[in-house]
């Protein structure tokens, strides 16, 4: 019953982790370029899909898949559940560092350009490392997808 619970919620997580992740994605692809106001809107948008769905489906994610690898004791030698470990608390990492927080700064950046006092290289710059966090994250969910579904055996190779 506990490891099916675990499976659930960590399944869960990664289907809130990759909605946020693809709302993200499209809301900035579709932000207003000619209404400095709509643009704040949308940007404000995305920073709190970050902080309210996001982050806490990753946290989700994270806790519940290390909780299944303690539960479980196949999952305990299993090289890609350790592989998946890691790329989890990468991903957490690069979420809290990089996309949650350039997700604020150009909420903010675009509100200053809004009101005409903002530095469109900052917002820029801010956009720039969202967007390239956001596809990375996609891609690290992508590889554990993978990982989960295929489960390889990794095998040191004996010398001769």
């Amino acid at each position: 019953m506990l490891r099916k619970s675990l499976k659930t919620l960590h399944e869960l997580g990664a289907i809130g982790v990759l909605g946020s992740l693809a709302a993200c994605l499209v809301l900035i692809a579709t932000a207003p370029g000619d209404s400095p106001v709509g643009y704040a809107a949308v940007r404000h948008g995305i920073a709190a899909i970050t902080q309210w769905l996001l982050v806490p489906a990753l946290g989700i994610m994270l806790v519940s898949g290390l909780l299944a690898i303690a539960a479980t004791d196949a999952y305990k030698s299993a090289t890609w559940a350790w592989i998946k470990a890691l790329l989890g608390i990468s991903m957490f990492e690069g979420t809290l560092l990089t996309v949650g927080a350039s997700a604020r700064q150009a909420a903010d950046f675009s509100a200053l350009a809004s009101s005409g006092h903002g530095d469109p290289a900052q917002l820029a710059a801010a956009v720039r490392t969202e967007w390239g966090g956001l596809w990375l994250l996609v891609g690290l969910c992508l590889v554990n997808v993978v990982l989960a579904v295929w489960r390889p055996t990794f095998r040191s190779r004996s010398a001769d």
